[in-house]
């Protein structure tokens, strides 16, 4: 899935019960560290690596760097301040509290690799070339390639996630503009809010909704009561800005189309038997999702071991001299497909990025700041107002480590706010260009003519769409506000 795969990544299940919680045992003891030198001390090692993770394009230092140092400092303090007390029942408490975080981590992790396993083996197989060279071929106008990308991330993000849909159609829409940089800065903003609206009423359209749809939250079927708000919140948006396009045709295109490799199809058919028995494990079996995806994976593995034979036995059918040669003089040889490249070719990066960042929002969790600010948005504020604030939190510092942090603190609310925030927090991106995986990706990809100002001018657009799929929601799903949900209990 991309360099970004949602670059502030999913991270931290945090700091809610330990292993041993799940069997019935009691809690750990636990100490308020908030107001100790330990507890200033991680909040500012965590504030210094995060703000590295942030400058990630300016320092080209990779994100998971500072947060995997961050995240061995943290608990080091943590540790070091348990083993200091008398009392001897606090003195496994970090241990146990760090495992939980690792048990939560490997979860995702697995999950995640799983699915950039058959995103990468889908691109390998053509199938996202083939897509994106039929839509440049057939000579639509520039509104309605304006609209089929805006459709089709909407539609395609909730299941290949909004980073890698966004990706995709920026390719198409700047082949198609060519030139035309305000059609590119246009369509590239219709698409990064038009994905990350798809995304938000799927498990598996971003790190938010997973991480909602893991935690037991949010069942399955229920996440798509968002359905509607979503689409609104790309709609309106999307109707101002092909307003301001001129008509017009693109340039003519050259270039054949993106040719299928064997067993695209049956990739694809293997992807979504992966997601099916992921959500069967969930609801049905009650076993965590990542077993069928994982299973999933397994599928996917012996069938490319029947593609890498049928490229072997394809390449002895040719001898050395009916090899076409190129223009270096080499011969033409084509590597078997090996499964294992797709995997090697996983955004790693940010898999271990999820790492640090889980265990480090832990370590702030088991100090007792999560506890502290569910207190102040969720007590003070209340719900709804406190859900709609996360959303505009999450255009600044990121939808995941806030989505995290709300998991965390896991606040006493009913189904109607759960969803909320998991709408406000996949489209509250929206709002700015570095406020979500895709446009910051899509900024890279268009870099010059998607830009952070070019966003901004339709901010004004995009905050309509957020307020009127917030309205939209407390009125469409009104009956759900009021329904209990059982939520886990939190760490403090």
């Amino acid at each position: 899935m991309s360099r970004y795969f949602s670059l502030f990544i999913a991270s931290l299940f945090a700091t809610v019960p330990a292993l041993s919680w799940a069997s019935g045992a009691a809690a750990p003891p636990m100490l308020d560290l908030t107001s100790h030198w330990v507890g200033y001390t991680a909040i500012a090692i965590f504030v210094i690596a995060y703000t590295l993770v942030i400058a990630e394009e300016r320092l080209h230092m990779r994100k998971s760097k500072p947060v995997l140092i961050a995240a061995g400092i943290i608990w080091a303090l943590i540790a070091l301040i348990y083993a200091q007390q008398d009392d001897t029942a606090f003195h496994q408490t970090a241990e146990i509290m760090i495992r939980h975080n690792l048990l939560e981590y490997a979860e995702l992790f697995l999950f995640l690799l799983a699915a950039m396993t058959y995103i990468n083996t889908m691109g390998e197989r053509g199938i996202f070339d083939a897509l994106r060279s039929w839509l440049v071929s057939q000579g639509f106008s520039l509104r309605i390639i304006f609209w089929l990308t805006g459709l089709l991330a909407f539609c395609i993000s909730p299941i290949a996630d909004n980073l890698t849909t966004a990706l995709l159609m920026a390719t198409v829409v700047m082949a198609v503009g060519g030139s035309n940089h305000k059609f590119v800065a246009i369509g590239c903003v219709n698409i990064v809010v038009a994905a990350n609206a798809g995304g938000a009423f799927s498990p598996f359209g971003d790190i938010t909704t997973l991480m909602v749809w893991q935690k037991g939250v949010v069942n399955f079927t229920e996440f798509f009561n968002l359905f509607i708000p979503s689409l609104v919140n790309w709609l309106i948006p999307a109707v101002i800005m092909s307003l301001s396009l001129e008509k017009g045709q693109p340039d003519a295109m050259q270039g054949d189309m993106g040719k299928l490799k064997p067993g695209a199809f049956v990739v694809v058919g293997l992807f979504i038997l992966t997601i099916t028995m992921a959500v069967s494990a969930h609801n049905f079996l009650h076993l965590p999702p990542v077993i069928g995806m994982m299973t999933g994976l397994g599928f996917l593995k012996v069938f490319g071991y029947f593609l890498k034979m049928h490229d072997k036995r394809l390449a002895g059918s040719f001898d050395a001299h009916s090899q076409p040669a190129l223009q270096d003089g080499t011969e033409n040889q084509k590597a078997p497909f090996d499964i294992f490249k797709q995997v090697e070719h996983a955004e790693w990066d940010t898999l271990i990025f999820f790492y640090g960042i889980i265990l480090s929002v832990g370590g702030l969790g088991t100090i007792g700041y999560l506890t502290m600010g569910s207190e102040l948005l969720y007590g003070d504020l209340g719900p709804t107002t406190a859900n709609i604030l996360i959303g505009i939190i999450s255009a600044i510092v990121d939808n995941i480590p806030v989505m995290f942090a709300v998991l965390t603190m896991m606040p006493d609310m009913d189904l109607g706010q759960w969803l909320l925030v998991t709408l406000t927090a996949g489209v509250g991106g929206s709002l700015l260009s570095i406020g979500s995986a895709a446009g910051v990706a899509v900024m890279g990809q268009a870099r010059g003519i998607y830009t952070f100002f070019a966003h901004l001018k339709w901010i004004w657009a995009i905050a309509l769409g957020y307020g009127a799929s917030i309205w939209v929601h407390l009125w469409l799903n009104a009956d759900k506000f009021g329904e209990v949900v059982a939520a886990m209990p939190a760490a403090h």
